[in-house]
């Protein structure tokens, strides 16, 4: 009887860190789709006259201008994807 006891708490102990694993892997890509995003806004906030939106003074973009290599080509490829929605929606979810 001891043997099997143990059995069902050994299981139940693995079921658990699956569970686990699982949850945690799941927050990682969530946390990794929201860091993408604020790096969307930050880069609409910064480079808003490309789409009209009012933008910083010109010197605080100029100086910004050579760190912001990544969000500049995040705003073209969302420039690319803006006229098909389907395609951001597909490269979200990695489909294809």
């Amino acid at each position: 009887m001891h043997n099997v006891l143990k059995t069902i708490i050994n299981k139940l102990f693995s079921a658990w860190k699956i569970a686990d694993e699982v949850a945690r892997d799941k927050a990682v890509e969530t946390i990794e789709t929201e860091l993408e995003e604020l790096n969307h806004i930050f880069g609409i906030l910064v480079l808003g006259s490309f789409i009209g939106m009012p933008s910083p003074p010109m010197q605080i973009s100029l100086d910004l201008m050579p760190l912001m290599e990544k969000e500049l080509l995040l705003m073209l490829k969302k420039v690319d994807t803006a006229n098909e929605p389907l395609a951001q929606l597909f490269s979200v979810f990695d489909i294809g």
